[in-house]
């Protein structure tokens, strides 16, 4: 009997066979010399295909780009690099074998022949589909030595020894912050560089990181995907609904040295304290007029120095100012009702709503 495991890898080594007798003759146009493997025989899954990190000895140095490797054939196919003779002519990539070059033309065809036979997802590799497929298993075969954490991916778990080691080998060029992952050094950099890449569709609105433009999007489509298991309430992000937990369990850890009022976020302790220093970091470059909230500050402009408009509502031609505005006018669309009654089922559209119910009906604001 299979198990959902093997028959992932028997579905893998199938599409693979496939894949190799429709590719065979496309990879021997581009190798000027004979492959030192047995061409009769489609590849099998290697464990070290799916491997991302290792700790081998690498004594083999490219003398044009000093990276290192662990044999002398990684070295000779990485010299293809140097060579351009595998060489994409869509975008001019050089890659190091015929193998590599057809994997890479799949990004430009779109082509994705490894298909998860659970949810029919596709992929270009079957390194991709291995590690995809266990979110279906669960399988965890990488397993920490000193916390006994265990993880899908081999370079997970390399970027997890790192919390033990301490190692942050990724540094900064401008200011020498150092960074675990690679990933986290990039996004840091923006904060000089002032990128912001990943740009709205709809509003021009841009950010530095792709995760915040797939937030942003829900502005315009109303979604929200984490819901409260309490009272129905719904939010855009996990952490708005972690923080909304908290009314639940009547959790304000973040107190006000001063006044000693409390928060359920740490962030909205931080914003409470401009009301006692009376900072105000955010400031207009037209007109020099300071705020305390940068969101303060966008409607000033947008208010003042602007007739934009630039939150547009997907369900009608309607447009607004501020994506709060937005929010409510999806609301009638969607018929959502985000302000429930903490003391009763109801719920409402609008925040002023809840508040005249509570007035009314529990006597609660008088």
């Amino acid at each position: 009997m299979f198990t959902l495991h093997t028959l992932t890898y028997h579905c893998i080594a199938l599409q693979l066979f496939v894949v190799y007798m429709h590719c065979s003759d496309i990879s021997m146009a581009f190798d000027t010399e004979a492959d030192s493997t047995d061409k009769s025989q489609p590849p099998q899954i290697k464990t070290e295909d799916i491997t991302e990190h290792d700790d081998k000895p690498r004594p083999y140095l490219c003398t044009l780009c000093e990276k290192r490797f662990s044999s002398r054939g990684g070295l000779s196919e990485h010299k293809n690099i140097h060579t351009a003779k595998y060489k994409c002519t869509e975008c001019d990539k050089c890659c190091k074998s015929s193998k590599d070059l057809a994997r890479h033309r799949r990004s430009h065809s779109g082509e994705k022949p490894f298909e998860c036979c659970v949810c029919n997802k596709g992929f270009t590799t079957a390194g991709n589909l291995v590690k995809h497929s266990r979110i279906h298993s669960g399988e965890k075969p990488y397993k920490c030595q000193m916390c006994d954490k265990v993880f899908n991916q081999s370079g997970r778990l390399n970027t997890h020894m790192r919390v033990h080691t301490g190692d942050k080998p990724y540094k900064c060029h401008i200011c020498d912050k150092a960074f675990t992952q690679s990933g986290h050094l990039n996004t840091h950099v923006r904060v000089h560089t002032r990128e912001r890449p990943y740009k709205c569709y709809i509003c021009d609105k841009a950010f530095s990181q792709s995760k915040d433009l797939n937030n942003h999007l829900r502005v315009h489509s109303g979604e929200r995907p984490h819901k409260c298991h309490m009272c129905d309430k719904a939010f855009m992000q996990s952490g708005d609904l972690n923080a909304h937990m908290r009314v639940h369990a009547l959790d304000k850890p973040y107190l006000c040295h001063i006044c000693a009022k409390a928060f359920s976020r740490s962030g909205d302790l931080n914003t409470h304290m401009r009301v006692h220093t009376g900072d105000k970091p955010y400031k207009c470059s037209l007109c020099n007029k300071s705020f305390s909230h940068s969101s303060h500050l966008q409607k000033h402009k947008r208010h003042v120095h602007s007739n934009r408009r630039p939150y547009h509502c997907v369900h009608c031609v309607k447009l607004f100012e501020t994506d709060i505005e937005l929010q409510l006018h999806v609301c009638i669309h969607t018929s959502a009702k985000p302000f429930s009654c903490r003391h009763c089922s109801e719920c409402f559209t609008r925040f002023r709503q809840l508040k005249t119910h509570l007035l009314k009906s529990h006597l609660e604001g008088t």
